[in-house]
């Protein structure tokens, strides 16, 4: 079972905070084999949702995305920085963090629309949430993207 814990930045401890950081040099930096700058200055201003299971007797963040205010990096709010680890990655849990995500973010800013930047291979997964590509394939860092909105 997964625990789920939406935290401002000055919410996150520091434990957490190097956690995600952690987490999302694994998933995009080593395993993605991307080198791109993961400190962009939007997390100060994001809602940080954290994903934790207990795995040997210890709490481990398995999941996690944060979502921008419309305005501050798109016209629209958005979903980022979205990621599973190894240890759940096919049991479903990457579905519920975004369910999970769409569902917060919409409570934080009610109308308006939600773009991502998604991994052309996840299209079909974020369509199935109700997300439409709104652009050509383009490369970011050596992985193809599209842009998608919903």
């Amino acid at each position: 079972m997964i625990e789920w814990q939406w935290c401002g930045f000055a919410d996150l401890t520091n434990a957490q905070l190097y956690e995600v950081l952690a987490q999302r040099q694994q998933v995009f930096v080593l395993e993605q084999t991307c080198l791109y700058p993961d400190i962009d200055g939007y997390d100060l201003d994001a809602h940080h949702l954290l994903g934790w299971r207990d795995i040997g007797g210890r709490r481990v963040l398995v999941a996690y995305l944060r979502c921008l205010a419309p305005g501050a990096k798109y016209d629209e709010m958005s979903l980022g920085r979205i990621l599973t680890t190894n240890d759940v990655r096919g049991a479903g849990v990457g579905r519920e963090l975004v369910a999970h995500g769409i569902q917060y973010a919409e409570r934080l800013h009610p109308g308006h629309r939600i773009r991502i930047g998604a991994q052309q291979r996840l299209e079909k997964f974020y369509q199935d949430f109700g997300f439409e590509t709104v652009s050509a394939p383009y490369d970011e860092d050596g992985i193809l993207h599209i842009d998608m909105l919903r």
